[in-house]
């Protein structure tokens, strides 16, 4: 596919750093979030007149690396193939060979993800936690019920965007995400190490460990704190884990409620 070509500006005077090949989105220089893989830029959809975002993967700087490469070209393939109002929406994707990248083009959240909302606005009722973990959980409902079954895998508080002038949540970063057949079992341990349930650990778990993320990530927004943040190291998240000793945070948590549906999870 022809790489994007660059362009002075769209059509209300804005420079374009580059278009897509179709002509149809152009990205800005300004920066929404970047990643370890992937920088995400802040993009213009033409054609609808909408802002987007722009996902760039520079992959020469792993291309040693094929199984992150492939990797990241499933979450392309199964980011288009969603369609629920709880999972961000994928609106186009492309191979720029020429400059080694891989561009997708993803619908914006106003608000940014749901970690730097929360701790943007410290004063949140009970009522607005419960209707962000609805939304949550049935976007959850989609991907675990989806034919095949697709396990998120690295649902986190980073990984959940807002569009906080309506107070709707939805489930993004799906490149952790595994389609499992008829059996729901998967076996590789990936993730962030203190949304990550004891069994993806031991390489051999279903869908239920996103049920396990998700009652982690309720923890965070009631707390505004990192589960397991009294931990200086990835092992000694572990071992808390995999023994089942329970975050530190879960002491802050006073409603009766809450620390119940936080135990069943």
């Amino acid at each position: 596919m022809p790489a994007a070509r660059p362009n002075t500006s769209d059509r209300d005077g804005e420079p374009f750093v580059e278009v897509d090949p179709t002509g149809r989105f152009g990205r800005y220089d300004d920066l929404l979030g970047a990643g370890a893989v992937k920088k995400v830029y802040r993009g213009f959809d033409q054609e609808e007149g909408i802002e987007v975002a722009w996902n760039q993967v520079r992959l020469r700087n792993f291309i040693e690396d094929p199984v992150l490469i492939n990797r990241l070209h499933s979450e392309v393939k199964l980011l288009r193939s969603l369609k629920n109002k709880y999972i961000i929406v994928c609106y186009s994707a492309w191979l720029d060979e020429e400059n080694t990248t891989l561009n997708f083009i993803t619908e914006v959240c106003t608000s940014g993800n749901l970690r730097n909302y929360r701790k943007k606005h410290r004063h949140v009722s009970l009522k607005a936690l419960k209707k962000w973990s609805k939304q949550v959980l049935e976007g959850l409902e989609y991907l675990h019920t989806h034919d095949p079954c697709i396990i998120h895998r690295d649902l986190n508080c980073s990984n959940i965007f807002v569009n906080g002038n309506i107070g709707q949540v939805k489930i993004g970063d799906l490149g952790f995400a595994t389609i499992v057949g008829k059996s729901h079992a998967a076996h590789s341990i990936i993730g962030t190490p203190e949304f990550m349930a004891p069994e993806l650990y031991e390489e051999d778990y279903t869908e239920l460990v996103d049920i396990y993320s998700f009652g982690l990530c309720l923890l965070e927004m009631v707390t505004i704190e990192m589960p397991y943040s009294e931990c200086d190291s990835i092992a000694k998240i572990y071992k808390k884990v995999t023994t089942g000793v329970k975050p530190r945070s879960l002491s802050k948590v006073t409603n009766p409620e809450v620390k119940a549906l936080l135990r069943s999870a």
